[in-house]
């Protein structure tokens, strides 16, 4: 017989159970704001971390993922120390954010040359991280930092197919809804297409004459220099020592001379030692066709009478050669025509 003051172990299980639920909410109903302060102190880690950590690291990617194309830079007024300059450029990105990036100051610099001594530095205007916007930087005045950067970055520019250079400037950022300024740094390495030694460069017309004009010349012409990039240049006034198989024959000078891109018209003169030219004219193989290359060396650059050192150290890095049909002036503007001799003494038609 069952006895009836006896308990299952199943009845027993259940009241063992509640006991444990009752315990536990006494303990929370006594430690209920420990809890509340834990959790307010995990939302508030939570949001620092959001937005001291993750906010200016996907700031930064943003910036480090757009792209950036410069459709101009002009290069005017250009004075020993100083010049004028402009850029137009075009910057990309996805536009996943909304946010301001703040006026400012940017260091340009040679990618390819150690170390990354700045040639400018200039301030570049707030923007947007919108999919697609135009950033112009108009007509400042720039103080050369380094003159010795500046006639490089024009050495390899003016010699060079291409040349990469560099902007870089430390800036702030501020994301729409966030009432705070985060710092960044804009990197962004752009290629530059170069005038590859004025390749393609050609004189239109020539003449020559027997008598100097008032400033010496007895040579004038015109020449088609390309400019395959996108840079508008004011070099000014330069002269070039001008070289006939190794020989230094005279000084040419480009006037006012302004590279604007693509294909520009400009004037020269020279005052040039006719003796070794008709002499040359006489023996091959310019007798041929009378076509002369020249190789000139720049010699001097000045600008409003200033000297602009970083053009001449560009323009004197490497000689350029120029052909030109001399025979085919000489002997419509002088009335003579030479032919291919034996031993190349023309000393009877020297002028």
């Amino acid at each position: 017989m069952t006895d009836k003051g006896s308990v299952s172990p199943v009845e027993q299980q259940v009241p063992a159970k509640q006991r444990k639920n009752k315990t536990c909410m006494r303990h929370c109903k006594k430690f209920w704001w420990a809890y509340l302060c834990l959790f307010i102190v995990i939302v508030v880690l939570v949001v620092c971390l959001i937005l001291l950590v993750a906010i200016p690291k996907i700031a930064q990617k943003k910036l480090d993922n757009s792209e950036l194309q410069v459709d101009g830079i002009s290069v005017t007024q250009t004075r020993s120390e100083t010049y004028l300059m402009g850029i137009n450029s075009t910057i990309r990105s996805d536009g996943g954010v909304s946010a301001k990036i703040a006026p400012f100051r940017a260091e340009m610099y040679l990618e390819d040359i150690e170390p990354h001594t700045p040639f400018v530095v200039l301030d570049f205007p707030e923007t947007t991280s919108a999919e697609l916007q135009t950033v112009n930087v108009t007509d400042k005045r720039i103080e050369i930092p380094n003159m010795e950067a500046f006639t490089t970055f024009n050495t390899m520019l003016l010699g060079q197919k291409s040349v990469r250079v560099t902007i870089k400037g430390d800036t702030t950022v501020r994301v729409s809804g966030v009432a705070r300024n985060y710092g960044v740094t804009y990197k962004k390495t752009f290629e530059l297409t170069g005038l590859n030694h004025f390749a393609g460069l050609e004189v239109t017309h020539a003449e020559v004459s027997t008598e100097p004009d008032e400033n010496d010349n007895n040579f004038h012409g015109f020449v088609t220099i390309p400019n395959p990039s996108v840079l508008t240049i004011e070099i000014g006034n330069a002269s070039f020592n001008t070289f006939l198989n190794g020989e230094n024959v005279g000084t040419t000078y480009m006037d006012n001379l302004v590279l604007s891109p693509g294909n520009n018209n400009a004037s020269l003169r020279a005052s040039i030692s006719q003796g070794p030219v008709l002499t040359a004219l006489t023996v091959e193989p310019y007798c041929q066709d009378g076509i002369i290359d020249f190789e000139l060396s720049g010699d001097g650059v000045t600008n409003q009478g200033e000297e602009l050192s970083y053009f001449s150290g560009a323009l004197s890095a490497a000689n350029l050669t120029v052909p030109i049909n001399i025979g085919e002036s000489v002997s419509r503007d002088l009335g003579v025509d030479l032919g291919c001799t034996s031993s190349g003494n023309s000393s009877r038609l020297l002028i």
